[in-house]
């Protein structure tokens, strides 16, 4: 388990846990929350919680969390592993290791080059 708190307007990035389905649960504030399916569909499921509210992320699906308050906002995560794990999507894609070639992220993002460069500069 975890707690997270949100600043106001506050964001917890796209990412994934690889490991585990996630429980979360809102101690206070408001927070729109929401995960893309699998392909082909990517669809977008997402929803506005309220202080008591709970929602479940499945385990492998890209998700996220915005305080859509003026105050602070705290949430309790749930996993079903001890250790998840967590793949935070823009950080893995611009500022892996080893940067991904250019040419792979500007036909994959359909981007031209020198955005694909200032992306990969912040991270």
């Amino acid at each position: 388990m975890v707690r997270i708190d949100f600043a106001p307007c506050g964001v917890n990035p796209p990412h994934y846990h690889p490991r585990a389905s996630e429980i979360f649960t809102v101690l206070e504030g408001t927070l729109h929350v929401g995960f893309v399916t699998s392909n082909p569909e990517n669809r977008l499921i997402s929803k506005v919680l309220l202080k008591g509210d709970v929602f479940v992320f499945p385990m492998g699906l890209i998700h996220f969390q915005r305080n859509m308050g003026y105050g602070n906002a705290i949430a309790i995560a749930a996993f079903g592993s001890q250790y998840p794990g967590s793949v935070t999507i823009a950080n893995a894609v611009f500022g892996s290791n080893c940067n991904i070639p250019s040419e792979v992220l500007t036909k994959a993002f359909q981007l031209d080059n020198n955005v694909i460069d200032y992306l990969e500069a912040k991270f």
